[in-house]
């Protein structure tokens, strides 16, 4: 007990200079964490206001949270007497330095990435990608991923790398998609009128653009068993009040319902069986 005594009356004034700046250094710590998400909150806002992306906005301000945060412990090191170890570590050279470059390597690449794509702009907030194979609706653009959601209801988060490095497929970027299916006609149909009653039943199907964009029916292949019709039209992306998958299951049925009703008949897959031998075929 002496011991501690005398260690606390010798050395006091080192504790009481060291707590100090631990205090301090919390102090600033918060202060600036503080500061990072209030600019962050801010720029978002008023960029969003001016920009017609706020996935741009929101990176933007996050760039400006992290440089925020930064200048805060840059700040913290100062206080602690660390600037001269900060220094060394940013201009020094030789194992230190690589070994850093390379451990730093993925994130350094990451954060590039996730620059080009922001000014970029592949894809918006809502927009339905596919990255290398990977489809879902784009939720978020971070300093290091992107966030989508697949259909399955999955989050998925993509390295800004490997967007930048891979094939991007965007459905709806412009506003609008192509669906198609196939129609199999039995051989010795109408085929003329089979082709106007589609082209006639698919624009009362709702979702399903007009003018333009309004829907074909040609001739695609003549099959073993059919003749087989592509059906194809457009949907409106932007249009929140119905589904693409709602949009496309309803079309189809439309117009299997109008053939059917129309007397057409839609057969499946036909096996024709010849008896070369002249002989009658057993039956059990």
């Amino acid at each position: 007990m002496e011991e501690v005594l005398k260690f606390f009356e010798t050395d006091w004034e080192t504790i009481r200079h060291s707590l100090i700046l631990i205090g301090v250094s919390v102090a600033v710590l918060i202060i600036f964490v503080f500061l990072g998400r209030k600019s962050k909150t801010i720029l978002s806002r008023r960029l969003s206001i001016r920009m017609d992306d706020p996935l741009l906005a929101n990176f933007l301000a996050t760039i400006l949270k992290t440089l925020v945060i930064l200048v805060g412990l840059l700040l913290i090191f100062k206080i602690i007497g660390l600037t001269g170890v900060v220094s060394g570590l940013l201009t020094g050279a030789g194992i230190s330095a690589f070994i850093i470059g390379f451990a730093l390597k993925d994130i350094g690449e990451n954060f590039l990435a996730g620059i080009l794509l922001a000014f970029k702009r592949p894809f918006r907030i809502g927009d339905i990608v596919d990255i290398n194979g990977m489809r879902g609706q784009i939720l978020s653009l971070n300093l290091r991923d992107t966030q989508i959601k697949t259909a399955d209801g999955k989050d998925v988060f993509i390295p800004n790398a490997t967007i930048i490095k891979n094939p991007l497929v965007n459905f709806t970027i412009d506003g609008f998609l192509r669906y198609d299916f196939i129609v199999g006609l039995d051989y010795g149909s109408n085929y003329k009128a089979a082709i106007e009653l589609i082209a006639k039943t698919l624009p009362k199907v709702r979702g399903v653009l007009g003018g333009n964009k309004g829907p074909n029916v040609w001739v695609s292949s003549l099959a073993e068993s059919t003749l087989n019709l592509q059906v194809t039209y457009w949907v409106d992306t932007f249009d929140r009040g119905m589904s693409d998958l709602d949009v496309n299951s309803n079309a189809i049925l439309e117009v299997l319902l109008a053939l059917e009703g129309a007397g057409f008949n839609l057969p499946s897959k036909i096996v024709e069986l010849k008896n070369h031998q002249g002989t009658p075929l057993k039956t059990s």
